[in-house]
């Protein structure tokens, strides 16, 4: 069994800086063939408190919207909510996007392929109007 961790960093220009979900599985997956391991067990982690990761359907583009218009409902971006505003009105929503979300994926890899399901894929979703560039850390355990 043998192991390989990289950093992936997730440039907000190449998203369009803004808010949303953003499919990253093309990014992942090219890392992932370009490794010696074929078989094993693909953990990414988000190394930041406002944004997660998560899978999600990646056909239709309405899935997407729809969550993104539910959370924005779910957690408003109205500072009376809260007390930490000292880094803007989207920044405390986003900490709570985050812990309803998640942070870390564990994805099964097969012939040095992701094995995802037909209608998914892996979003960074971005929980910020003008983030900084994101840094997701994979971990590929396998043979």
């Amino acid at each position: 069994m043998r192991q390989i961790r990289q950093s992936l960093s997730l440039s907000p220009g190449a998203r369009g800086s803004r808010q949303g979900l953003h499919e990253i599985t093309g990014e992942v997956a090219a890392w992932l063939s370009a490794q010696s391991l074929r078989e094993g067990l693909l953990t990414l982690f988000l190394r930041h408190t406002s944004a997660s990761i998560l899978i999600q359907e990646n056909a239709d583009p309405d899935v997407r919207r729809d969550l993104e218009a539910f959370f924005r409902k779910l957690v408003p971006e109205d500072t009376s909510l809260y007390r930490h505003t000292a880094e803007g009105p989207d920044d405390m929503p986003a900490h709570i996007r985050t812990v309803l979300t998640q942070t870390q994926l564990s994805i099964p890899v097969g012939g040095g392929k992701l094995l995802l399901g037909t209608w998914q894929g892996i979003y960074l979703f971005e929980n910020r109007h003008s983030p900084d560039a994101r840094e997701l850390i994979l971990h590929f355990i396998g043979e």
